[in-house]
Formats: structure tokens, sequence, C-alpha cells
């Protein structure tokens, strides 16, 4: 079998013009909606859910912090939804582009930290120097503190690329291994088949948990300067 372990990161396109955005703009359109005023048990479980997510992110922000509440939880479930969907055979997920994750983390970790120039400016420039560091290390302590803030939003856009594209990529190998193995020998492919089943379940695991992480994280840059 001479398949590119990577023909399914590759962004796809529609008569030769780039579909990306198309299927960005896809997740939302699932999230249903209710014009009644009593809900149904779909849309009351889902504004539990949001409600609950939204109670956890926000417990550790001030009044300042939470006006950003909205935009989080709208990212967690942009993030979790397109996650999700990437798991169907034959998807494209947009969170294995490393462009696109940067995309998201530059923009909210600028935002938090220009904030915290322009509200707390004495406390955003002393973490570039903790308390008490000898004056000898006071440059090289500037510079590494400097880079560590810098490499936050590269760090987010990895975390979550690296842990998508993995999982796919291990989906595919045991994917391929099955379909391989079906010809051979049967109970090695029940077996290959069960092991397939639960890495599934895994990756929706993770799909969820790099969701919440990516927007914990955005959340805990967002703490710092408010």
């Amino acid at each position: 079998m001479n398949e590119n372990l990577f023909a399914s990161f590759i962004a796809p396109t529609v008569l030769g013009l780039p579909a990306a955005v198309l299927i960005i703009l896809f997740p939302p359109l699932l999230i249903p909606t209710s014009k009644y005023l009593i809900n149904n048990r779909l849309i009351t479980t889902q504004q539990w859910l949001i409600k609950l997510t939204s109670k956890q992110m926000m417990a550790m922000h001030n009044t300042k912090g939470r006006t950003w509440s909205l935009m989080l939880v709208s990212l967690i479930i942009f993030i979790a939804t397109t996650n999700l969907l990437g798991l169907l055979p034959h998807s494209f997920t947009p969170t294995t582009q490393l462009s696109m994750n940067l995309a998201m983390a530059i923009p909210l970790w600028a935002g938090a930290v220009i904030m915290g120039f322009r509200s707390k400016i004495k406390n955003a420039l002393a973490h570039f120097l903790p308390q008490g560091t000898p004056t000898p290390l006071i440059p090289m302590l500037v510079i590494i503190e400097t880079i560590s803030l810098l490499i936050q939003p590269m760090a987010l856009a990895v975390r979550l690329t690296a842990n998508i594209t993995a999982g796919h990529l291990l989906m595919h190998l045991i994917g391929s291994a099955t379909l391989a193995m079906s010809t051979i020998n049967l109970p090695s492919t029940l077996i290959i088949f069960t092991i397939l089943i639960l890495l599934t379940i895994l990756e929706i695991a993770v799909a969820l948990i790099q969701a919440y992480v990516f927007t914990l994280l955005v959340g805990l840059y967002l703490h710092d300067n408010t």
C-alpha cells in the first residue's frame, strides 16, 4: 500500500479554490439553537454544558477578565467541534494546520499581553525580573523571560497541532494494518480492530481535552495580565 500518510492533512480544494474557509465555517452551523420558550433536551443539555464550562474557566478571573467569557466559550466550542468532525472518515481537520492554530493563538495572546501592559504595567514588567535576582544575572534573566513570553503562542499552537496530528496518524496506521490483515489472519484482524476502536475513543477524549487545554492556557495568560 503506497499511501501518503500526510495526504489527509493537505488543505482541500474545490475547482482549484481552497475549501478550508468553508470547512472552518461549517462547525458553528452544527450548534443547535432554539426559538421557543421551552427548550428540548438537546438544547438544555448544551446550555448546561456551556454554563458548566464557562463557570469552570471564569472562576479564577476578576471582573475585567470575565469580559472575555463569551470569546473563550466560543473558542472552546469551535476547537472541540472542529477536532471531533476531523475524526470522521475522509474529512479534513483544520486544527492539524500549524498556520491556523497560530492564527488563533497569536491574537489572543497578544490581546492579553497588551491588556496587561496597559492596565498593570508594573506587574507586567516585574515578570521579566524576579525579585532578589543577583545583579550580574539581570541581563540574562531579562532575555530568558522575554523569550519565554514570546514563545507562549508558539507553544499553544504546536501543542494542539502535534496532539491532533499524532492521533490521526496513529489511527491511519492502525486502520491500514487492519485492512491489510483482513485477508491474511482473521483473529489478528479482530484484535487490531479492537485496538482501533479503543484508540478512536481515546482520540475523542483527546479532541475535547486539547480544546479545553488550549482555552485554559489562553485564560491563564489573561489572568496573569488582568
